[in-house]
C-alpha cells in the first residue's frame, strides 16, 4: 500500500490530532469484539517528543484473515458507518506501527508504514488467548501540541466523549469493556499535573441516560430526533458533553460553553436520528449536511436542551433572571431586545452584543423605509425613545467621570471633559456633536448653540459674534464661550454664555479671581451690546468653602436654590471712563458640586421618564 501519507491525511483529516491515534485503534479493537483495551504511553519528558512511544493492546478477534484483508485495502468498507481510512492517522504521527496479533492459535506480525503492501509473517503458537498489540514508534512531529494528548485523565475524557454512543449501546446490551490508560514519564511537571499515572474507563460505570423525543421541524416531516441526557451533581468533576451521535461516534456541537452551567455538574446531551447515518465526513469531525440544515439542527438541539436544563437546574433560571434584569437596568434602551430564555447560564457579554445587533437592525429597517406604515411609525417613535435613552446613559458616564475629579487633577482635566480645550464646535445637521462636547452639564438649553469656542482667543469670539474680521489679537481666553443664534447671518443679535473654570482645592484669592475674570470678559463683549449681543450669561465654576461663601455674601451675592451651592449677583459694568455708562450684567458663581449634581438630577429625571415610556411600549 504505497500512499503519500502527508497528502492523504490532509485530504481526509483536515484537522488531525494525536488523540485520533487512540480513537482509531480503540474503534478497531471494539469492532474486533475486544473487552479489554490497554493504552501504554511512554515519554522521557513532555519537551522530548522524539522519545514518545505508544503501545495499544486488546483481546479482540485480532488480525485473522478477514480482518487483515480489510486492513490491507484502503477505502474498502463493509458498512456505511465505516470509512476505511482511519489508520492513515497512525502514519501521520509515527513512522511505523509494529503489529503483533495472536488469534486462533496463530500469530501474525507485520510492519505498517507508508510502503506497506500486505507483507507479513504468520506462525503457530500454543496459547489460545487472543491478543493484538500495536507499537507506535518514530514520532514525526517536532513537538506534542498539548499535555492533554498524553495525560491519562484527559485521554479518558476524550475517549468517553468520542465513543459515548457506542459505549452506551454496549452498556445497554450488558457488554463488558474496560479501557486502561497508563503514562510513564521520567520528568514530571506539577504545574500541568503531568506525571506517571494510570486511569480506567469502565463502560458499565458510565451514567444512565434519560430519553426525550421531539419533531425534526424544518429537517424532516416524519422523522423524530431523540435526545439522550444525564444531569448529575458532582462537586469534584464538572463534565459537559453536547454532541450528535453519528455512526456510533460523536461529533461535538457547542450549544453553550462550559461557563454556561453552574459548577459541580456532570451534563451529557446526545442527539440521535437516522437522519445522521453516514453523514460524518471522512475524519468524523464534521457533519456532511447542508449549512442551513446544520443551523436548524443546532437551533432545535439548543431549544430542547434549554427546556431540560431550566427544569432540572432551577438555579439557572434564577441566575438568568438576575443577569437579564441587571442588563435592563444598565442598558434600558435595549430592554425588549435581551433574550429572556437561553441555553444554560446567560453569557452577559454575548447577550448584550446580540441585543445591540437587534437594535441596530431595527434602526436600519426604519431608516431604509421609503414611507412608514402606521406600525412602522409607532416603531420609529419607540426607536427614537431608545436612542434618546442611549444618549442619556452616555451622559451618566460623563457625570461619573467628573465625580472622580479631585484636588490632584488640573483645571484642564475638568475642562476637557466638559468641552475639549482649544476646540471650536459649529452646529451642524450631524448629531455627532452631542458626543463631542458636554455643554448640557450647565443647562440643556445650551445644547442649542450655534458655536462653542473652548479656550479660544477673545478676538475669535468677537469675530464669530460680529461676523467681521478682527485683526486685533486679544490674549485673554475665556475657558468656554457659547454663542446662540438660529442663523447669525440673518439674525442681528445673538445670546452668549461665558464660563470660567477653576480647579479644586484653590486658596481664597484664586477662588475670588473667577469673578474678576468674568467681569473682564463682560467689558470686552459689551462693546457689541446691544447691536450684536442681546443677552449674556456669565458662569464661574469653582470649589467652595466657608471662607469663599463669606466673601461672596460681603459682595452682596445672593444664594439660589440648587443641589449644591449657587450664588448670583447683578453687576454694573462700565465700558469707558468718558461716558461712564453702566450696563447691568448677571454673574453666577456655582460650586463644582452644584454644577455636577444639578446636571445629574436633570439627567436622572429624563432617564426615569424614558424607562417608564419604554416599559409601556412593551
Amino acid at each position: 500500500m504505497k500512499v503519500n501519507i502527508s497528502n492523504a491525511v490532509k485530504l481526509f483529516f483536515p484537522n488531525p490530532s494525536l488523540e485520533m491515534v487512540y480513537f482509531e485503534a480503540i474503534a478497531n479493537a471494539v469492532d474486533a469484539n475486544a473487552t479489554s483495551i490497554e493504552v501504554f504511553i511512554s515519554i522521557d519528558a513532555y519537551n522530548k517528543p522524539e522519545s514518545l512511544t505508544i503501545a495499544i493492546k486488546d483481546n479482540g478477534d485480532g488480525f485473522n484473515a478477514k480482518n487483515f484483508e480489510k486492513f490491507s485495502k484502503l477505502l474498502e468498507i463493509e458498512a456505511e458507518d465505516h470509512k476505511g481510512i482511519g489508520r492513515l492517522v497512525f502514519l501521520n504521527y509515527f513512522k511505523e506501527v509494529a503489529v503483533t496479533s495472536i488469534f486462533e492459535g496463530q500469530k501474525r506480525s507485520f510492519l505498517f508504514t507508508g510502503a506497506f503492501d500486505g507483507e507479513h509473517e504468520i506462525t503457530n503458537v500454543q496459547t489460545q488467548s487472543n491478543e493484538t498489540e500495536l507499537k507506535f514508534k518514530g514520532y514525526r512531529k517536532d513537538k506534542v501540541k498539548s499535555y492533554d494528548y498524553l495525560k491519562p485523565e484527559s485521554i479518558k475524557n476524550g475517549i468517553l466523549l468520542h465513543f459515548f454512543p457506542l459505549f452506551y449501546s454496549l452498556k445497554m446490551k450488558g457488554s463488558s469493556l474496560k479501557i486502561g490508560i497508563t503514562l510513564t514519564t521520567l520528568e514530571s511537571n506539577a504545574e500541568h499535573n503531568f506525571y506517571s499515572e494510570r486511569k480506567e474507563l469502565i463502560v458499565s460505570e458510565i451514567p444512565n441516560l434519560q430519553e426525550e423525543s421531539f419533531p425534526a421541524d424544518g429537517l424532516d416531516l416524519f422523522e423524530k430526533l431523540k435526545l439522550f441526557y444525564s444531569i448529575k451533581e458532582n462537586p469534584e468533576n464538572q463534565t459537559l458533553i453536547t454532541a450528535i451521535s453519528v455512526d456510533n461516534r460523536t461529533i461535538p456541537v457547542e450549544i453553550f460553553s462550559r461557563d454556561a452551567i453552574p459548577a459541580g455538574y456532570e451534563i451529557i446531551f446526545l442527539l440521535y436520528s437516522d437522519l445522521f447515518k453516514g453523514k460524518a465526513n471522512s475524519s468524523r469531525q464534521e457533519l456532511e449536511m447542508e449549512e442551513s440544515d446544520v443551523r436548524t439542527l443546532k437551533r432545535l438541539f439548543g431549544e430542547q436542551v434549554s427546556k431540560i436544563l431550566n427544569d432540572k437546574i432551577p438555579k439557572i433560571q434564577e441566575r438568568n433572571r438576575q443577569v437579564t434584569e441587571s442588563l435592563k437596568e444598565r442598558f434600558p434602551h435595549l430592554s425588549g431586545y435581551f433574550e429572556e430564555e437561553s441555553v444554560g447560564l446567560i453569557d452577559r457579554n454575548q447577550s448584550l452584543e446580540l441585543a445591540q445587533r437587534k437594535f441596530f437592525n431595527a434602526q436600519k429597517e426604519i431608516l431604509d423605509s421609503q414611507s412608514l406604515s402606521e406600525d412602522q411609525y409607532q416603531k420609529s417613535l419607540e426607536i427614537s425613545a431608545r436612542i434618546l435613552t442611549e444618549y442619556i446613559l452616555y451622559r451618566n458616564i460623563i457625570i461619573n467621570k467628573l465625580k472622580q475629579i479631585d484636588p490632584s487633577n488640573d483645571e484642564a482635566d475638568i475642562h476637557n471633559i466638559i468641552v475639549p480645550r482649544r476646540k471650536t464646535f459649529v452646529k451642524s445637521d450631524s448629531s455627532t456633536d452631542l458626543y463631542t462636547n458636554n455643554a448640557w452639564l450647565l443647562d440643556d438649553k445650551y445644547m442649542s448653540y450655534t458655536t462653542i469656542l473652548s479656550e479660544r482667543e477673545m478676538g475669535e469670539l468677537i469675530q464669530n459674534i460680529s461676523l467681521e474680521e478682527h485683526s486685533e489679537r486679544i490674549e485673554k481666553r475665556p475657558d468656554i464661550a457659547i454663542i446662540f443664534s438660529n442663523d447669525p447671518e440673518r439674525t442681528a443679535k445673538v445670546d452668549v454664555v461665558i464660563v470660567e473654570l477653576k480647579k479644586l482645592g484653590l486658596g481664597l484669592a484664586k477662588r475670588e479671581e473667577v469673578i474678576s475674570q468674568l467681569k473682564q470678559r463682560a467689558r470686552k463683549l459689551l462693546r457689541l451690546y446691544p447691536t450684536k449681543i442681546q443677552r449674556i450669561w456669565f458662569y464661574g465654576v469653582v470649589d467652595f468653602n466657608d471662607e469663599f461663601k463669606i466673601s461672596l455674601l460681603e459682595e452682596k451675592f445672593i444664594e439660589l436654590f440648587s443641589s449644591g451651592t449657587v450664588f448670583y449677583k447683578e453687576h454694573s459694568i462700565i465700558l469707558d471712563l468718558d461716558q461712564k455708562t453702566e450696563i447691568p450684567v448677571g454673574l453666577y458663581v456655582m460650586s463644582y458640586e452644584a454644577f455636577l449634581k444639578d446636571a445629574e438630577t436633570r439627567n436622572h429625571t429624563f432617564l426615569n421618564l424614558l424607562k417608564e415610556s419604554l416599559k409601556q411600549d412593551r
